[in-house]
This record gives structure tokens, sequence and C-alpha cells, in this order.
């Protein structure tokens, strides 16, 4: 079992940045491939971001390719999400989830099969 919780939302201006954080409880985080996703108010959930296990290997949206990095400490049990030069249209309630046998091409496809969930925490971007 794995328990995620999502940190580091915010009200931020356009240009701006934010850092979010994903703490995950249990002893085998380490061996998730882990994901950020987001959904904007009247939207499906996208995907934003994906890590693997190793932190050898990431994926972007393109609508976030070269603004947002995602990385992971695995002793601290924790990924991040380090998001620059926002747009308002980058506004949503971004959740980090866990898959530990979707690959990280499977997991940028969509979020359907992931095996454990945040609750999200919200970003707003003001023009």
């Amino acid at each position: 079992q794995v328990q995620l919780v999502e940190s580091g939302g915010g009200l931020v201006q356009a240009g701006g940045s934010l850092r979010l954080s994903c703490a995950a409880s249990g002893r085998t985080f380490s061996t998730y491939n882990m994901g950020w996703f987001r959904q904007a108010p009247g939207k499906e959930r996208e995907f934003v971001a994906v890590i693997r296990w190793t932190g050898g290997s990431t994926l972007y949206a393109d609508s976030v390719k070269g603004r947002f990095t995602i990385s992971r400490d695995n002793a601290k049990n924790t990924v991040y999400l380090e998001m620059n030069s926002l747009k308002p249209e980058d506004t949503a309630v971004y959740y980090c989830a866990a898959s530990r046998y979707r690959t990280i091409m499977e997991i940028m496809a969509g979020p359907n099969g992931m095996d454990y969930w945040g609750k999200g925490t919200l970003v707003t971007v003001s023009s």
C-alpha cells in the first residue's frame, strides 16, 4: 500500500514558479514509476510528467516540455515537479500517482491504470 500526499500548490502570477512535492508512505516507493497529472475545471485529467523508478528516464507532455522538471528522491520517498514560466492555462489541480507495472510510455498515454493517487494540490496562475 502506498499513500501519496501532494503539497506546494498555490496562487502565482504568470511567469512565476512553483515546486510541487509528493510525499509517499511505504517501503516500496522506490519500485514505482511516478507520474504527475492535472485536471482543470471542466476538463479531463491529463498527463503532465512521469519519472521511472530509477530516476533515470523522464517524459513530459508537449505543453510543459522545457518549463517543468520532474525529479525524485527515493531516500526521502518524495517526487517533485518544478514548474517555471507558468501560464494561466497551467491552472489546475495537480495529482501525483504511482504505478508498479505501467511503463513510463504507458503512463504518458493517460491516467487510467495507475495504482495509487494523491488527493491533489491546486495551482492557480493569474494573468
